[in-house]
């Protein structure tokens, strides 16, 4: 009994470990849309819009860049103020 209360309690800690891990979902820069899909963002699995449309050709789709997807923003310049030198008269 005691055997089989140990086995259970490891099998559970490595499924609670296994389950907090993130899992490889990622945003999708391009969404395929089609009259097939209900959602109005279509099938966002799309890395590149060359991949997307292989996937519409054929097929009563377009390809459509996903709304939700996070681009990396170019990092903002500083900007400095020039100070402004002050003569005596």
């Amino acid at each position: 009994m005691r055997r089989a209360f140990l086995s259970l309690l490891a099998l559970s800690a490595v499924a609670a470990v296994d389950a907090a891990s993130p899992a490889q979902a990622r945003d999708y820069p391009f969404c395929l849309k089609a009259r097939e899909y209900l959602a109005p963002l279509g099938d966002c699995s799309y890395t590149s819009y060359a991949q997307c449309q292989a996937s519409a050709s054929g097929r009563y789709a377009y390809c459509d860049v996903n709304p939700f997807y996070k681009y990396e923003e170019p990092p903002q310049r500083r900007t400095y103020k020039k100070k402004v030198r002050r003569t005596r008269d």
